[in-house]
């Protein structure tokens, strides 16, 4: 596999983007949630409530196009998998039309992330796929995709290296946030001088500390836990089975997850499962499985909030464009009259 090489823009760092056939990664991006957090604030904006994911609020560029494209700079679209949720279909079929080659799995409804991720990986692996794969939220604002993405490329050539490992991207905060979840990293997993030496245990996780706590863990140089990470698929899969085997059983032995056959296999399947949170049934749980990669020289936010998702938008302007630009951009929503309105609520830039 010829790996991804870095370049230089602008004296920053690039990384070129891999072909299909010179990759073994592949990247699971999750676009099936409801954004009910921000439901008020799109509900004034568009008139209707639009999950943050399908808003086009930079420039006409909605969140998912960033995502897509910043994926492609380590992982090429054919190994990418997107997993939607039926009930965003008119939001997302446009998008579907010109996406390919991403492949979609349209879930019957959202079920939290757990069961999203089950079902990308069971198409991975059911492809062939049993080597590294980094898993994506949809919704999250990065300053400068190269940056981000050559720690991506770090954590995805560690967990070629190292199978065991699943590496979780830590954030290096700006201030005590309450409203992340915070890692608290433990000792390195490898001396210094090894390529793996940038990465530590994950001692503890820290979910929405109070702002006493959070201004502890601030000072005590702990990571924002951005959701982003990497592992290898079938070690994956096996953290889920072990964490939740409930969940897991109506899958065992289910067979092809693309086409119209699977969906109402699915459909069945959704009917009787709870919502699962990947972060609480899974990393919670079992937070010594789990390594992190600390991310630095990049503005990174979860956009969970109107307060943060304003702040993003003034500050678009600064950021650096990255991806595969042949991946296309989402124009279902993205007309002059929605973007006028995000522009009359930007935040002012010193409150950034």
């Amino acid at each position: 596999m010829r790996v991804a090489r870095t370049t230089q823009r602008n004296g920053t760092s690039e990384l070129s983007i891999p072909q299909a056939d010179e990759s073994k990664y592949a990247a699971v991006i999750l676009a099936g949630g409801d954004g009910y957090r921000l439901s008020s604030f799109t509900r004034k904006i568009f008139g209707y409530h639009l999950p943050k994911q399908f808003c086009p609020l930079f420039e006409g560029e909605t969140l998912l196009d960033r995502t897509m494209r910043r994926t492609a700079i380590v992982v090429p679209p054919a190994q990418t998998v997107m997993v939607l949720n039926r009930a965003h279909e008119r939001f997302y079929s446009p998008l579907l039309a010109n996406c390919a080659p991403i492949r979609p799995i349209i879930q019957p409804e959202n079920r939290g992330t757990a069961p999203a991720i089950l079902c990308a990986l069971l198409n991975l692996i059911e492809k062939g796929h049993k080597g590294p794969v980094a898993i994506f939220p949809s919704d999250h604002y990065v300053s400068d995709d190269f940056v981000f993405m050559r720690h991506v490329s770090d954590a995805l050539r560690a967990a070629e290296l190292a199978p065991e490992l699943v590496v979780l991207l830590g954030i290096t905060p700006d201030g005590p946030e309450t409203e992340y979840g915070w890692i608290e990293p433990g000792p390195p997993v490898a001396a210094s001088h090894h390529p793996l030496g940038q990465i530590n245990q994950v001692r503890r996780f820290w979910e929405k500390p109070s702002l006493d706590m959070a201004r502890d863990l601030y000072s005590r140089n702990y990571l924002w836990n951005s959701f982003i990470f990497v592992g290898n698929a079938l070690n994956l899969l096996s953290l889920i089975v072990t964490a939740l085997p409930e969940m897991f059983r109506p899958f065992r032995g289910l067979e092809a997850f693309t086409g119209s056959a699977s969906e109402e296999v699915l459909q069945n399947i959704f009917r009787t499962l709870p919502s699962l949170d990947f972060s609480r049934s899974v990393l919670a749980e079992f937070p010594t499985e789990f390594s992190v990669l600390p991310v630095t020289g990049v503005t990174w936010s979860d956009l969970g909030e109107p307060r943060r998702l304003l702040a993003a938008i003034s500050s678009g302007g600064d950021r650096h464009f990255g991806g595969n630009q042949n991946v296309p951009k989402s124009q279902s929503f993205a007309d002059s009259h929605h973007q006028q309105q995000i522009s009359q609520h930007k935040a002012p830039q010193d409150q950034r």
